[in-house]
């Protein structure tokens, strides 16, 4: 509270102006998202399914969500005390004979109908289960990933329980992003105040750094994408800072409890963080070594140490998770299989890299030609005229921290990552800004002596190219339109026709209609239990793009079904999906 009211505000000005600029610019791009990505839809499932971490068209309840239901959840909160201290009982003296143990849950042999209600349950809290982070623990724990965002996730849904928005979602990353932008604030004083810059020049340059990582590209797809890289962004900006700061002031011999904190949060967040920390971790060991601050070297290998300890024991599934998964094998597998295709995927990185931070390849190409030929002139114009070289020569221990790691990081992406996106090095945007930033004001400080705002301009022009040259990948616009065709029909019921897991995507949808029944068309064409399809006179069919056409609707054809008209062609589809209105001949 008294740093609260011991911050002047007044003498931030522009800090906070460069935040709610921000801020307002990265509102607006949530404000236009309308759907999402499958894997932003499992971001929410696994956060709100109250122990029911996957939706299974033969098993719509899981069977510990089948058991907390039936047999932990009382009519009070006295009588669910009650009742979980008898099974924790149970399992204790019975093991593997509890009831808990032995519970089975419903599996049909074929896919079965899901209630509207359903759905929202599973992407929404209720009254019964806000704030349960013991589900989201459980249901994260057959994930690949650590919990740390989907519990933020709950609680923003908690927050705003029977809500099924994006902002729930973006708001995290705007404030992860907002994060990251005050780190380069303290990063731009702390440096000016070691002399890595020129005196007078660090509060501008950390602005600079700031709005070039908050207004580009990068930024906008970090905070659009509502899954956990925005956060993981965070910490490892946070984790470098920290690192430059204890490197330059009062070193590691104590007080590092934000640095065990930052560690531990990060590796919670997500595992491609280790790719960051053990790098920069490697590179502050070789430099405390080779400057023999072997009393630092001590106390930070235990800091590191007792922060990876304090993450594998508070989730331990982590391990099974980078070793054993099918997604962790699939990384070591890319890892083990050496440099073949690796210059393709560096190059495709490497692309994303570029229009994350300056929007396209060819701004990139033009803005780095500006920069160095500017640097060079001046640097010539110096020497011309005799001027002293002034502050500005940053150690290189500083360039170190900053270079060896990225670097680092962005091989071990390109060869390990599941997919060419740019999910996979969005913590590298930032640091490109700082790496831009502060050759320029290092080569320029003393140049615009006296005007420091003049650097202001080309950050917000090269901001400005950036955004509008932004593709909306994450923005799934036109998705509203299917969410009014399930408001207008939600009466009514729905088959969704999928291939794969792509109904995945449609979530939102199927809180809207009566009910709906996932199926491939194979399990159309071969089920059983056609009773379960009869007696419905005016259905909803949703057809995913990976499904024939014509094989779909004569399947339709052969349960007395046919189109009445096509609410939604393939084209005009964020998805690719056709949408029937079909009804009994």
């Amino acid at each position: 509270m008294n740093k609260i009211r011991n911050f002047r505000w007044k003498e931030h000005v522009w800090e906070l102006a460069a935040l709610f600029a921000v801020f307002a610019v990265l509102c607006a791009f949530a404000a236009q998202k309308e759907g999402y990505h499958m894997d932003e839809l499992l971001s929410f499932e696994l956060a709100n399914a109250e122990f029911n971490p996957w939706i299974v068209p033969t098993q719509p309840v899981g069977r510990l969500a089948k058991f907390v239901q039936e047999e932990i959840r009382g009519e009070s909160l006295g009588e669910t005390l009650a009742n979980l201290g008898e099974t924790v009982a149970d399992v204790v003296q019975n093991k593997g004979a509890s009831r808990l143990l032995q519970y089975k849950a419903d599996v049909y042999p074929e896919p079965v109908w899901i209630s509207g209600k359903q759905f929202r349950d599973y992407l929404t809290t209720g009254t019964g289960d806000r704030f349960n982070y013991l589900s989201v623990y459980f249901n994260v724990k057959d994930d690949n990933h650590p919990p740390l965002h989907f519990m933020l996730l709950h609680t923003m849904s908690s927050l705003f329980a029977g809500i099924l928005h994006p902002f729930l979602g973006c708001i995290l990353n705007i404030l992860a992003v907002l994060g990251c932008m005050v780190c380069l604030f303290r990063l731009g004083t702390l440096l000016e105040g070691h002399g890595i810059i020129p005196e007078g020049c660090g509060r501008y340059a950390g602005i600079c750094m700031g709005l070039l990582y908050g207004l580009s590209a990068g930024a906008a797809a970090t905070a659009l994408l509502i899954r956990m890289y925005g956060l993981m962004t965070f910490f490892c900006v946070a984790l470098f800072y920290l690192h430059v700061k204890k490197w330059l002031e009062n070193g590691f011999s104590e007080k590092n409890g934000r640095l065990l904190a930052v560690t531990a949060l990060g590796f919670w967040t997500q595992y491609f963080f280790l790719f960051y920390c053990i790098t920069l971790a490697a590179v502050t060991v070789a430099m405390l070594w080779a400057k023999k601050r072997f009393g630092e070297l001590k106390r930070y290998v235990g800091t590191m140490a007792l922060a990876a300890g304090v993450g594998v024991f508070l989730f331990p599934f982590a391990i099974q998770d980078v070793f054993s998964s099918g997604r962790g094998q699939e990384a070591l597998r890319n890892l083990g299989s050496g440099f073949s295709g690796y210059g393709a995927r560096l190059g495709a990185f490497g692309v994303i890299l570029l229009e994350g931070v300056f929007g396209s390849v060819p701004a990139a190409v033009i803005c780095l030609l500006i920069l160095t030929a500017a640097i060079c002139l001046l640097v010539l114009r110096k020497k011309s005229k005799g001027q002293e070289k002034g502050p500005g020569g940053a150690p290189g221990s500083f360039w170190l921290m900053l270079l060896v790691p990225v670097a680092a990081y962005f091989m071990l992406a390109a060869r390990m990552s599941p997919y060419l996106v740019d999910r996979y090095i969005m913590p590298l945007f930032p640091f490109v800004a700082v790496a831009l930033c502060l050759p320029a004001v290092m080569a320029f400080g003393r140049f615009c002596a006296g005007k420091k705002a003049c650097f202001f301009l080309p950050v917000m022009v090269l901001g400005a190219v950036s955004l509008l040259s932004y593709d909306g990948e994450y923005l799934y616009k036109g998705y509203n339109r299917q969410l009014e065709i399930a408001g207008q029909y939600q009466d009514l019921a729905c088959i969704c026709l999928y291939d794969g897991l792509g109904y995945y995507y449609n979530l939102p949808e199927f809180m809207h209609y009566e009910k709906t029944m996932l199926l491939t068309l194979p399990e159309l064409e071969q089920r059983q239990d056609k009773e379960s399809l009869e007696g419905q006179r005016q259905i909803i069919v949703l057809k995913k793009a990976g499904v024939e056409t014509e094989d779909a609707l004569d399947a339709l054809q052969e349960y007395g079904w046919r189109v009445e008209r096509e609410l939604l062609p393939e084209a005009d589809s964020v998805y690719g999906d056709t949408i029937y209105f079909c009804v009994e001949e």
